[in-house]
This record gives structure tokens, C-alpha cells and sequence, in this order.
């Protein structure tokens, strides 16, 4: 699995500006794809171990780790977010605020300042995770509360121009969530690229399959990160 400079920075909760600098002065393993760095998950996961920065979170979480540390299931969240189909690339900011409008546990104030984050520049990390599919999330972490939070499934008619995947798939398909902890932030990260990476749930939503059956996937990926987590 190959990584790109948003992933590990977001994995290791540093500035990407850091993982360059352990690029030129650590050894970071990497290769370079048309200028930019990506990264081999196997090799950083040996890189890290070897400098005491084992068991990161995120892209990077060991797959031991129990993947349900907050207890936050997709399938709810995903409900709350909705799955939106055919959507234009140019309409996804649009979409985008309207599921924070419908942020539960958010007053209208905090909604606001959410939307006014999201639409500056740089507001949004878009992390591919290959075969077509990538998971915005705020650039910034929000606490929000226990009782927020939201995953949205976005399926769209073109492929976001501005997005280059690693593995050279235009991205069609995104999961768009707010977190509502930092912790929890990072807890979805890993949890959804583990279930983007196989499963059901990326079954279903590659084939397009309908509400039922990717809201079913995502519980099944709930019991089984549930039953992980008992027994890790």
C-alpha cells in the first residue's frame, strides 16, 4: 500500500513540512511519482520502528492496533451524512456544506465557522487511497463534541481534477467526514483506508451498489472492527 505526504503527516500528526525534512535528513524511504513523494506503508512502518515512533495512528496504525479505540461506527455516521449520487466535481463544495447544515450536535454558529474553514484554501485534505477513491476531511482538527460527527459518501459524474491519486485512478467516489475529537479525527482515517482497502464496503461502493446495501457494508465493517478490538 503506498502512501502519499498528506497521509504521513496526517498518520504521524505532524506538518508535512517535517516529513520533507526527515525525507532529506532521516532517510524517510520514498519514491518520487512525476515530482511528488509516496511512500511504501511497509517501509515506513520498519523506518518508524527503528526510531521509536511505532504505533502511529491513521494510515499508519499497526494492523494489531484495535481499530475501534473510540467506538465511533461508520454506519451511523454514514446515515447522518448520506450517500449523494451523481454529482458534479464543480458541485462538491456545495455538497459539502450542506451536510455540515445538518451537522447534529453543532450549534448554527459552529456550522458556520466550519463552512468558512472548509472553503478557504487549504481547508480541505483530499487523501486518495487508490482505486478511484479518496477521503476529504478538515486540514484542521475540530473538536466538536461527543455527539457530532458525520460520513458522507459522495459519487460523482467526472473525476476531481485536482486530485492525483497514487495509484493513477481518477477519483470518483469520496467519503467526506468531520471527526468530532481529534482523536477520533484520526481513529476514522485509519479505519476507513483499512475498509477502502478491502472489504465489502469498498465492494459496494466501486460497484456502485444501492443505500441498503453499502449502509449494510458499512455495519459489517463495523462488527468486525468491534469483534478486533475485543480480541486484538
Amino acid at each position: 500500500m503506498y502512501l502519499n505526504l498528506v497521509q504521513i503527516a496526517e498518520s504521524f500528526g505532524v506538518a508535512e513540512k517535517v516529513v520533507e525534512d526527515w525525507i532529506r535528513s532521516e532517510g524517510l524511504p520514498h519514491m518520487l511519482d512525476r515530482g511528488r513523494p509516496l511512500f511504501d506503508r511497509a517501509q515506513v512502518a520498519e523506518w518508524a520502528a527503528a526510531r521509536g515512533l511505532a504505533g502511529q495512528a491513521g494510515f499508519l496504525a499497526p494492523e494489531t492496533q484495535s481499530p475501534f479505540a473510540t467506538g465511533i461506527r461508520l454506519e451511523p455516521l454514514l446515515r447522518i451524512g448520506g450517500i449523494w449520487r451523481d454529482v458534479a466535481a464543480a458541485d462538491v463544495p456545495a455538497v459539502f456544506d450542506k451536510i455540515i447544515a445538518a451537522l447534529p450536535g453543532a450549534t448554527p454558529s459552529v456550522r458556520q465557522l466550519l463552512g468558512q474553514r472548509l472553503r478557504a484554501p487549504g481547508g480541505v485534505t483530499m487523501a486518495p487511497v487508490g482505486g478511484g477513491l479518496a477521503l476529504p476531511h478538515p486540514s484542521a482538527r475540530i473538536a466538536l463534541g461527543r455527539d457530532a460527527g458525520t460520513l458522507a459518501l459522495l459519487l460523482l459524474r467526472e473525476p476531481v481534477p485536482e486530485v492525483e491519486a497514487p495509484d493513477g485512478v481518477p477519483v470518483t467516489r469520496l467519503f467526506f467526514f468531520i471527526a468530532p475529537s481529534p482523536r477520533a479525527h484520526l481513529d476514522l482515517l485509519g479505519r476507513l483506508s483499512r475498509a477502502l482497502g478491502r472489504g465489502p464496503l469498498r465492494q459496494q461502493v466501486l460497484r456502485g451498489g444501492s443505500d441498503a446495501e453499502i449502509f449494510l457494508a458499512a455495519a459489517t465493517s463495523d462488527e468486525g472492527a468491534a469483534k478486533t478490538g475485543a480480541n486484538p
